[in-house]
C-alpha cells in the first residue's frame, strides 16, 4: 500500500515540490555559508518525493543528544531559512494540500503536504527515517 501511495504521490504533484526542495538546496549550496541549509533541503527533497512510510524527526529526539543543527546555531539557521526559503515552500505545500483535499481520495495526500509545510518552516536539525524507526 505504501508503494502505491508513493507512486500516486509522485504522479500527482509530489515530484514538482521535490524539485522545489532540490532547487532550494542547490541555491543554498552555491555559497559555502549555505551548506547546512543545502543538506537539510536535500534530505527533505527525498522525503518530499517519497513521503509515505517515512517521518521527519528531530535529530535530538532520534539520537538522544544534541548537535550543531539542533542547538542555538540550528535555531538561527532555521530563522534565516524561514525568511529566505521556508515561507515559499510552505505556501507551495499548503496550496497543494488544499488542491488535494478537494476530493476524498486526495485527503491522505493533503495530510502529507501539511506535514511537509510544517517541516518547510524549520528543516535544520531534522532527519528523515522510516516510520517504524521514528516511533
Amino acid at each position: 500500500m505504501i508503494l502505491l501511495l508513493n507512486l500516486l504521490w509522485v504522479l500527482f504533484g509530489g515530484f514538482i515540490l521535490a524539485v522545489g526542495w532540490f532547487l532550494a538546496g542547490v541555491l543554498a549550496a552555491i555559497s559555502i555559508v549555505g551548506l547546512p541549509w543545502a543538506r537539510a533541503c536535500f534530505n527533505i527533497a527525498s522525503f518530499s518525493l517519497w513521503p509515505f512510510g517515512r517521518e521527519a524527526v528531530s535529530r535530538r529526539e532520534l539520537t538522544g543528544r544534541g548537535d550543531l543543527g539542533t542547538g542555538a546555531f540550528g535555531l538561527i539557521g532555521n530563522i534565516v531559512w524561514l525568511v529566505l526559503f521556508g515561507v515559499w515552500l510552505a505556501i507551495g505545500h499548503l496550496v497543494a494540500a488544499v488542491a488535494c483535499a478537494v476530493t476524498i481520495i486526495g485527503i491522505p495526500f493533503a495530510v502529507q503536504h501539511v506535514k511537509l509545510a510544517a517541516i518547510s518552516l524549520a528543516p535544520v536539525g531534522m532527519a528523515v527515517v522510516a516510520r517504524r524507526q521514528a516511533g
